[in-house]
């Protein structure tokens, strides 16, 4: 219990936008939480039309920087430019990488936007995640079940996009071009189960219990053609056989 206080003296809050038709994840304090030897990617999306000049990822236990398209054996930091982000992978985290970071870009010298987070690693972290990659033809249905601990089973749950900020709450379901997201609740972990996927649907999400979250990569393909075979068809292979 000490250090999960002393992890909320350093979060941050994080303000999203209110984004037409789904409920905005209003200003909360975000926790990100891994188990031992465990991996995570954090995205960070930046101005696409004013792309900065440099980004890296800042961490406030030793000051150091690291700057995109930086791999190391436990740290990556890729810059996507394609998709004006860049993520980071920590891997086999430990409890000393417990503390706040920063995504960090610059342009001239100076900061113009960052994204802070405390990561806290424990060895029953509040909020994880069955799999931390999802994916789905377009059209079809994904489900992504995230697990939260008993102190978090009257918080807030809910399923987060990265990019536009929108998010979506335990018990509603919001309908956009065939495509809609239900979320349900079992008492122990919450299902989010999204149906009708659009290629636009690819992208970096995270499920959130309170403050406490963990993210997920979810990407859509295109649909497999359907392959119809007529009775002329089949007629025509079987004399070709003869």
């Amino acid at each position: 219990m000490a250090v999960y206080e002393k992890a909320k003296l350093f979060y941050i809050s994080i303000g999203f936008w209110l984004t037409l038709g789904v409920e905005c994840f209003g200003e909360s304090n975000h926790i990100l939480t891994i188990k031992p030897g465990g991996s995570v990617t954090i995205p960070y999306h930046y101005d696409e039309k004013n792309p900065p000049q440099k980004k890296y990822w800042h961490s406030y236990i030793d000051q150091s920087k690291t700057y995109t398209n930086t791999t190391e054996e436990n740290l990556s930091v890729i810059d996507h430019p394609d998709q004006s982000l860049f993520t980071v992978t920590m891997r086999n985290l430990q409890n000393k990488h417990t503390g706040h970071y920063s995504c960090v870009v610059e342009t001239d010298g100076k900061p113009t936007a960052t994204h802070d987070l405390y990561l806290q690693v424990q060895s029953a972290p509040d909020v994880s995640v069955m799999n931390s990659s999802v994916s789905g033809h377009e059209g079809d249905n994904v489900s992504v079940q995230c697990f939260y601990s008993s102190g978090y089973k009257d918080k807030l749950k809910q399923w987060c996009r990265y990019k536009d900020k929108s998010c979506y709450t335990v018990g509603r379901t919001d309908t956009s071009q065939s495509s809609s997201v239900q979320i349900s609740d079992d008492g122990r972990s919450f299902t989010v189960l999204m149906t009708g996927l659009r290629l636009s649907d690819s992208g970096w999400y995270f499920c959130s219990a309170g403050e406490a979250l963990n993210t997920v990569q979810l990407t859509v393909t295109k649909a497999e053609p359907v392959s119809v075979t007529t009775e002329k068809e089949k007629w025509r292979f079987c004399l070709s056989q003869n």
